[in-house]
């Protein structure tokens, strides 16, 4: 059993150990009695040492990898003019689909109405403390670091691609002075991808820990009150990822969106074992790799959207605050709703590519319309597992985004999109 496990690619490899933790979760849930053995030793000992050990390894490269993959795209661009440029198309891509993302969740969680008819007493209704929304002109300034050091040491994700960036362009711009800079940026690189392989090597056994957890500690009794909210919302993203990513693929690229779909399953299983659009960065760029498209433009565009780009948590937000409305019998006007799609927007900004995110960026924007901020306990129960299916939402966006640039900038390689044979290794 061990040597065919071997033998299997490791896109099938993580499948199957999704599928094995879902079984082995749901058998750990409904038939081991609750005692030290299931609740001690198992969920929260063995499996959450694994999956969590994992998460770990893999948050350890993230920061070097963007570092130097960033870096090194800008090294090789070479022209501050064209990161420039890529860096714009990026941004207006970024924001335009957040914005689209939000509007369909209104519209859509207006037509289905979720949370109509549901029984408050049905639902723990425990309160909720609020946060704040940031302030603009900080939250603008807080994108360049004070001290660079420091925002690597903390994960400053947009603190760190800016100075990332910097670095490259000036050694990109004084290639003959800097040589030896360059060499240890282009040398770090090539490290950090090569660690970055290894690790991946384990992404079976610890997707297997992460989903096995997550589905012994969810029971029917948290989900069934609660089920109008969870089909409107993963609805809600599968509408964004047919009704905006693959037209607006198909429409600026004229590529075979049925490819981009089967090279994206790889992604999309980590994304949604992981839940975090940062712990997928690595995933990402190497099946952006196997579209064909070339690092210049991917070291910039898929770290940068695995911090800002939260389409996936814009979905969501949309629908809780119409799921709560209806909860709490409160009428939302046009007016509400323009203020959800702004400050859902803006708050998206900075926010951090890690699991749990939504609870907060909720409270705000709950916030903002006047709605009751116990609404956000009420969807804490079961929002692990819709944090895990927007995360796949999230980072689809990132690699629709890439290949949408890469294709408008010539940095695409279509004999490599079209191909069935992976680059750098056969592992995905």
């Amino acid at each position: 059993m061990t040597s065919k496990f071997k033998k299997l690619s490791l896109t099938k490899q993580i499948l199957l150990g999704l599928f094995l933790g879902a079984l082995f979760g749901l058998a750990i849930h409904f038939l081991l009695p609750q005692g030290n053995f299931r609740d001690k030793f198992l969920v929260d000992g063995l499996l959450y040492i694994v999956g969590n050990g994992f998460l770990r390894l893999i948050q350890m490269i993230v920061v070097p990898l963007v570092f130097f993959s960033i870096a090194s795209g800008a090294i090789s661009m070479g022209d501050t003019g064209a990161v420039g440029k890529v860096g714009v198309k990026t941004l207006a891509f970024y924001f335009l689909t957040t914005a689209v993302a939000i509007v369909i969740a209104l519209f859509w969680g207006r037509l289905i109405n979720p949370g109509s008819g549901v029984d408050l007493l049905s639902i723990d209704a425990s309160g909720f403390e609020g946060t704040e929304a940031p302030n603009f002109v900080e939250t603008i300034l807080n994108i360049i670091p004070s001290n660079p050091i420091a925002a690597m040491a903390e994960g400053e994700m947009l603190q760190i691609i800016v100075f990332a960036m910097a670095t490259g362009i000036i050694v990109g711009q004084l290639p003959d002075k800097l040589s030896l800079l360059t060499r240890i940026i282009e040398e770090g690189n090539t490290f950090v991808f090569s660690l970055t392989d290894k690790i991946l090597l384990l992404a079976p056994y610890g997707i297997f820990a992460l989903i096995a957890r997550t589905f012994a500690q969810l029971g029917f009794d948290s989900i069934m009150p609660l089920i109008s909210y969870m089909f409107a919302v993963i609805s809600g993203l599968f509408l964004q990822f047919g009704l905006v990513y693959l037209p607006l693929i198909f429409l600026f690229t004229r590529l075979n969106v049925m490819t981009f779909i089967k090279k994206f399953i790889p992604v999309a299983t980590f994304a949604f074992s992981s839940a975090s659009s940062s712990a997928t960065i690595p995933v990402s760029l190497q099946a952006t790799d196997d579209m064909g498209i070339s690092r210049k433009v991917s070291a910039f565009s898929i770290p940068l959207g695995s911090t800002i780009n939260m389409d996936g948590t814009a979905i969501m937000l949309g629908i809780a605050v119409i799921f709560v409305a209806n909860l709490y019998g409160i009428e939302l006007d046009m007016a509400d709703y323009i203020n959800v799609i702004l400050t859902a927007t803006l708050t998206s900004i900075g926010a951090a590519g890690v699991p749990g995110i939504g609870a907060v960026l909720l409270s705000i924007t709950f916030t903002s319309v006047g709605l009751p901020l116990d609404g956000v306990a009420l969807i804490m129960g079961i929002d692990r597992l819709l944090d895990m299916a927007r995360t796949v939402t999230n980072v689809a966006g990132d690699i629709a985004c890439t290949l949408v640039i890469a294709k408008t900038e010539k940095a695409l390689d279509l004999d490599q999109y079209n191909s069935t044979v992976q680059m750098a290794s056969d592992e995905f």
